[in-house]
């Protein structure tokens, strides 16, 4: 990554650095350039200022804040579970009830260890999602998974106390934000994923939060198609929220 030699520092509260802002090559959709600025707040952002990013379609990774604004495309699009009117279909109850049985879920401040990077590599050579750099490392994982400027949280997913899976979730004044999940790709079946999922919107119902935020659909995009089987969801179309039923 080339940091912009001169960094605009935007008007925002707080005012966030402006630490990166090129063309690329789209990693979800083959053949489209992308356009991802990546943002540094110059202090934590607070619940209130979390909740307002997320709404204006912010994502976040490590300390660095981001929304895309590609030239031609406007395939990626925010996407948010209310809390109150979300149903699960029949098989997210099953993997809901299957992984209440069989896991036990902590929940801690983010933190990295040799045993957490090893299973966060583990799930990319499983799972098909080796791209870009690779492999990460301790610091490499530490950068993107704990460092935070937000009020991040870290579930982890165990079985015969065995760690099998973590996840790692912002908090905001009326929302949970899914940052990452990684799990033993040889527990598949279990539907980690998924129960981490409908595991964060229990705990936003617990915590008397209203929306759980899933990151990025992208239309066309296979590995995102999963999102949009949360229904009903709302999703960030042309600077608007709307909701879908199907």
């Amino acid at each position: 990554m080339r940091v912009l030699r001169s960094t605009p520092l935007l008007n925002s509260d707080p005012p966030e650095w402006v630490v990166y802002d090129e063309l690329g090559s789209c990693s979800y959709l083959p053949g489209q350039v992308t356009r991802v600025p990546l943002r540094l707040p110059t202090r934590r952002l607070n619940a209130s200022q979390l909740e307002q990013r997320l709404a204006a379609g912010d994502r976040r990774q490590g300390v660095l804040l981001y929304r895309p604004s590609c030239p031609r495309c406007t395939a990626c699009q925010a996407i948010r579970i209310d809390v109150g009117e979300f149903s699960p279909n029949r098989t997210q109850r099953k993997i809901f009830r299957r992984g209440e049985s069989l896991l036990q879920t902590t929940i801690s401040r983010p933190s990295v260890t040799a045993e957490k990077v090893a299973l966060y590599n583990r799930h990319k050579i499983g799972r098909n999602l080796m791209v870009g750099d690779g492999l990460i490392d301790v610091d490499g994982y530490n950068q993107f998974l704990v460092e935070t400027c937000a009020d991040s949280v870290e579930l982890t997913y165990w079985r015969s106390g065995c760690r099998v899976g973590v996840a790692i979730a912002d908090r905001a004044i009326d929302s949970l934000s899914a940052v990452y999940c990684f799990y033993d790709p040889d527990l598949a079946k279990l539907g980690i994923g998924t129960f981490s999922i409908l595991k964060q919107l229990e705990l936003c119902r617990e915590w008397g939060l209203r929306y759980l935020y899933l990151g990025l659909y992208v239309a066309g995009c296979a590995p995102m198609s999963y999102k949009v089987r949360y229904l009903p969801h709302e999703r960030l179309v042309n600077g608007t929220w709307q909701k879908f039923e199907s």
